[in-house]
Formats: C-alpha cells, sequence, structure tokens
C-alpha cells in the first residue's frame, strides 16, 4: 500500500479544483488578464489595512473570543440594519476564518453521514466538496439556461427532495451564472423548507453586487419569519477587497451558539483579533468603497458582455447580480481545453465551467470586478479569438 493510500477516503475523494487547475497553469506569465478567480484587482483600503496594523502594533495578539470579538459582532449588527433593515442581536453572528469555513462549519451542523444537501448548479464546487467531505450527499438541481437567462424550476427542486435530505443550499445571486433570485422564488424556496422541514443555507455573500432595481438583491432576510430554519454565509472578501484576509461570518439563531462556538473552537479556534479590527472598520466605515466597487464591476460587466454578445458567437445575457459573465461560446464543448488554449493564444485566463457541476461544462466564467480598461483589453482578445473559431 503506498503512502497516499493509507490516507483518509474522504480526503483522497476531494477533487482538484478546475479553476486552480487553469490558474496554476497561467500563473506567473507575462501580460496575463487572470479573470479566473472571484476577486477584484484593487487590495485592501488603507484605511483597513491601518485598523489591522494598529491593533497588531498595539499588541492584540492573544487567543480571543471565538464567536467574534464584541466590536465585530456589534458592527455586523448594524450592517444588517443598514443593508438590509432587520434587527439582528450581536448575538446571531458568528466570525470564521473565511466564508469557505462559513460555509464548511455549517455543512457540519446541519448534516451527518448520509444526509443529503441540495444546491443549484451550475455551482461554485466548493460547497459540493464541502458536502462530501463531511460524508454527506450532494445532490445537484440544475438551473436552466434559455436564451442566454438562468431560471430556476420550483417543482424540479421539490422533486430532489427525499426523507434524506436535510437542507438546501440556496446562492443568490449565483456564482457562477448570476441567477439573482426574485423576492417570489425565496418566497416559494423557503415554503418547500417549511413543507419537508428542511434547513437553508443561504450563500448571500454577492447580495449588494446587484444590477437591477433597489440597493441589493432579494434575501432571505426579506420573507423569513420567527422561527424558520435559515443560516446565513457570508465573507469580508467580495465587498472590500479583502480575499486574502480570510474572514467571514455565519448568521445563525442565537440558539445555535453553543453548536458553532464548538465547531469553531475544533477548527480554528477563532479568527485574529487583529484582524477582525480591519474587519470592524470595513463594516463601519467601508460603504463608500462597496458603492464604488459595485459601479467598477457594473460598468466592466457592460463592457464585457457587451463586446462578448455583438460577436454573434456567444450566448449569454448580463447577469442581474455576482461578479461573473457565464459564457456559451459557439463551437466549445470541452471548456477545460478551452481554457487552456484561450491562456496559450490570448493571454486571458478563464475558469472552465467543467469546474461547476452539471450544465456548465459548455461554458467559461469570466470575474468582471476589475478595471475597465483591462476588461476593454480582455475583451478585445476573446472577441478575436471567439471570431476565429
Amino acid at each position: 500500500m503506498s503512502i497516499v493510500s493509507s490516507l483518509s477516503p474522504r480526503a483522497l475523494s476531494a477533487p482538484e479544483s478546475g479553476i486552480v487547475e487553469i490558474m496554476n497553469y497561467a500563473r506567473g506569465r507575462e501580460g496575463i488578464l487572470p479573470l479566473w478567480a472571484g476577486e477584484g484587482d484593487l487590495p485592501s483600503p488603507a484605511f483597513i489595512n491601518q485598523a489591522a496594523s494598529q491593533a497588531l502594533i498595539a499588541g492584540e495578539t492573544f487567543y480571543t473570543w471565538q464567536r467574534g470579538i464584541p466590536e465585530l459582532r456589534q458592527a455586523l449588527s448594524r450592517y444588517y440594519a443598514r443593508h438590509f433593515a432587520v434587527d439582528l442581536s450581536p448575538e446571531h453572528f458568528y466570525v470564521t476564518g473565511s466564508g469557505m469555513q462559513a460555509i464548511a462549519l455549517s455543512v457540519q451542523a446541519l448534516t451527518a453521514p448520509g444526509d443529503e444537501m441540495i444546491f443549484l448548479t451550475p455551482a461554485w464546487p466548493n460547497i459540493i466538496s464541502a458536502i462530501d467531505i463531511g460524508g454527506g450527499r450532494a445532490v445537484g438541481v440544475p438551473l436552466s439556461f434559455t436564451g442566454g437567462k438562468w431560471v430556476l424550476d420550483i417543482d424540479h427542486l421539490e422533486k430532489a427532495i427525499t426523507p434524506r435530505t436535510k437542507a438546501m443550499f440556496i446562492n443568490t445571486p449565483s456564482n457562477p451564472t448570476g441567477w439573482t433570485a426574485t423576492r417570489q422564488d425565496l418566497t416559494a424556496i423557503l415554503a418547500l423548507a417549511r413543507k419537508h422541514d428542511l434547513w437553508i443555507l443561504a450563500d448571500e455573500i454577492y447580495a449588494l453586487y446587484y444590477y437591477g432595481t433597489g440597493a441589493r438583491a432579494a434575501s432571505f432576510l426579506d420573507v423569513k419569519e420567527e422561527g424558520d430554519k435559515v443560516i446565513f454565509v457570508n465573507s469580508f472578501s467580495k465587498n472590500w477587497s479583502m480575499t486574502g484576509w480570510r474572514v467571514g461570518w455565519i448568521v445563525a439563531p442565537p440558539e445555535t451558539g453553543q453548536v458553532f462556538e464548538n465547531l469553531i473552537q475544533y477548527s480554528t479556534s477563532g479568527v485574529a483579533q487583529f484582524m477582525q479590527k480591519g474587519a470592524v472598520a470595513a463594516l463601519d466605515g467601508g460603504d463608500d468603497f462597496v458603492r464604488e466597487n459595485i459601479a467598477r464591476a457594473k460598468r466592466s460587466r457592460d463592457i464585457l458582455c457587451d463586446a462578448l454578445i455583438a460577436t454573434n458567437r456567444v450566448e449569454t445575457l448580463k447577469p442581474e447580480g455576482a461578479l461573473y459573465a457565464f459564457l456559451k461560446i459557439d463551437g466549445i464543448t470541452d471548456s477545460r481545453q478551452a481554457a487552456l488554449d484561450i491562456v496559450d493564444k490570448t493571454g486571458v485566463g478563464l475558469a472552465p465551467g467543467t469546474a461547476f457541476g452539471v450544465g456548465g461544462s459548455e461554458f467559461l466564467r469570466a470575474c468582471f470586478l476589475r478595471d475597465p480598461g483591462q476588461i476593454e483589453d480582455a475583451a478585445q482578445r476573446l472577441c478575436d479569438y471567439v471570431l476565429k473559431l
């Protein structure tokens, strides 16, 4: 038996990220335009960095509150009051070492080995692996793709529910498709959860990256009632350009608090206090920066999508939310091979749709949260490539 084969079967079954494969293939090449990952090109704002640096210099380097420092949980409460018009006490919030950890801990809290969790596909692949590694079964329900638009069929969602189903993972606005649930969609999903006594794990990380009418996308906070079984996961990564900080949070009923504190204790034992001070600064002083980031994303979305749609070789619509154009290009059926080819021939890095599960194999994902000038360059390179196919 080899050393590797003697490892845990669950660990061995964890797949290589199809996104990271392309990043590793092209990282470091001169002139590369990296649209593969879900992050922008701006560093964290100085006022956030300064708050963390000052705390670090002041010696805030000891063990800290596992649920998150009181100042950060209070700041999260204020943030939700401003943006979602809800009154959530600090006891609803649990600070985690990234949005990914928030998802992983929530999956651990909601499922046991053999349990099923439904998700909408194409989907960010990490949710699928988080469920599988925990011993559960990830059950994908495909969104329909018609005329460049993604649509959820509620009847299909209900048909996927079995006696083993414990929860539904709902990401809206969606990575990678940009599908954005309406208030009516969320009401229907919540009705299913109530009918079948299921939890909803709501990933609303892109709620403010919304390009329709209103300041944000619809949220389960708009339709849920006291006693509904909903957990929210989120991250500082996208709004405040803090992807490398690895700080996220969970919003859950206060009565679940000890459970989440225990899960945090036995994974990371909490997030560094000086980093949390930076997160407080982001929440309390970062609304203008977030608005600028959203405006920048919208402008770059329009540049990229308008150019590609004009080729008449790319089937897509401008997404209503999130940071991604999910592109179906005439003549491409193997998006992994196409992503490698596009890197070699254009210097543009895209994520292959094969990384996002059922329904994604013919698509390529481009993150447009970048300088509009870079996006114009990327759009021209991609258009030239598409028109030569």
